[in-house]
This record gives C-alpha cells, structure tokens and sequence, in this order.
C-alpha cells in the first residue's frame, strides 16, 4: 500500500537518484590534525581507565613531564593509593604510568596537590 495506492496516509513515496543528493563538500573534519609521528598532546596528563577481566581495572598515566623521575612517582603513588603499578615503555605513547585499580579522581589530586601539573593540563578519560 506504499505509492499514491488506497490505505496509505497521503504520502508520496519516491527513489532518489543521484542528482537529488547534494554535491560533496570540500571540508575535510581531519585538515587541522597534527600529520605528524607524535600521538601524546604536549603539556597534557591524560588519564584512562582499561577494563580488565571482571572488576579488575587498570590506570594509566601518560603525557607526563619528561624530566620527572616517573619511577619515585610511580612509588609515591603506589604508597599514598595502597595499589600496585609500575611504568611500561609504549612504542606509540612512550613512557606511561600503570595503576592497579581506579586510581583516576586520586591521581588527578595528586598531581594538583603536589602541582605537578595544572588543573587545566589534566584530562580525565571515561567518566
């Protein structure tokens, strides 16, 4: 019953063909990404969260300074949250602090409270 046919509520039903569609535009959403090698935003701390199997989680901690001793943080951190965690070597991302647990809301007061990094310059992921 689709069509001008008995029963439909009045509406025209057609095809469109491609000279109804409108003409691509040049706008490209990804002109303005940095082309470059680099994956890690200069001057931001982001902090994700990795699902593990079941409750278990993961924190990790990257675009930090790179003349911090990540090490003494990693410790210091491991102390002040009573979690496990160490520093892996990324090839894509460099080197980025793992946490056992979800250690996001601590570590980003942490890092305020010892101005370590600003505010501003921290980043949350998946909250």
């Amino acid at each position: 019953e689709r069509g001008g046919e008995k029963g439909g509520r009045g509406r025209e039903w057609s095809l469109m063909s491609a000279a109804d569609l409108p003409a691509p535009s040049s706008f490209d959403p990804f002109a303005d990404a940095d082309t470059g090698e680099e994956v890690v935003t200069k001057g931001i701390v982001h902090l994700r969260i990795q699902q593990r199997n079941g409750r278990k989680s993961l924190t990790t901690i990257q675009g930090l300074d790179a003349k911090l001793d990540l090490e003494k943080l990693t410790k210091a951190f491991k102390k002040e949250f009573c979690c496990n965690g160490n520093v892996v070597n990324d090839k894509e991302l460099g080197r980025v602090i793992q946490l056992q647990g979800d250690q996001r809301e601590n570590v980003r007061k942490f890092l305020i409270a010892e101005e370590i990094a600003s505010k501003t310059k921290i980043k949350v992921h998946g909250i």
